[in-house]
């Protein structure tokens, strides 16, 4: 893999109304290997708002890390079949997020990384969604090139 990656995100949240709703990101970012676990650093911009803030992915073989700095601010933990809580805070205030992980699936290559998390979601410990975040980290040199998610 080399240091510079292109990084597809996708979210779905099934809500009990039965409306899906899917969010996607498809950026450029770095990457490095570090002790056995992949990372992946990236910055966002979020719409009506001054500044970034930056990413990072830690990925292990069977956990998935998310960083937030700047804007939004948050540390979640994912890794199957534990409950790891956390406070998500926002311009508009701080939230207590649950997360607990159903599955953690990280499959890689040379140039490519997959990564699938099922979990439930709970804010202010009472469930709110079942989730599924899906992870393609690419080398920008990959001969075989596509952007999924």
């Amino acid at each position: 893999m080399t240091k510079e990656v292109l990084i597809a995100i996708a979210g779905l949240q099934f809500e009990s109304n039965d409306k899906d709703e899917q969010i996607e990101v498809i950026t450029a970012g770095d990457y490095y290997q570090r002790n056995g676990k992949h990372y992946v650093l990236y910055e966002e911009v979020l719409e009506g708002f001054e500044g970034i803030t930056k990413n990072m992915i830690k990925i292990g073989e069977d956990s998935l890390d998310i960083t937030k700095k700047g804007i939004t601010n948050v540390h979640m933990v994912f890794e199957k079949n534990k409950k790891n809580v956390t406070y998500y805070d926002t311009p508009f205030g701080s939230l207590l997020v649950g997360i607990a992980a159903r599955n953690v699936d990280v499959k890689e290559t040379k140039e490519n990384i997959d990564v699938v998390v099922n979990y439930a979601l709970e804010v202010n410990y009472e469930h709110l969604a079942d989730c599924k975040i899906t992870m393609n980290i690419k080398s920008k040199d990959a001969k075989d090139f596509s952007l999924k998610a």
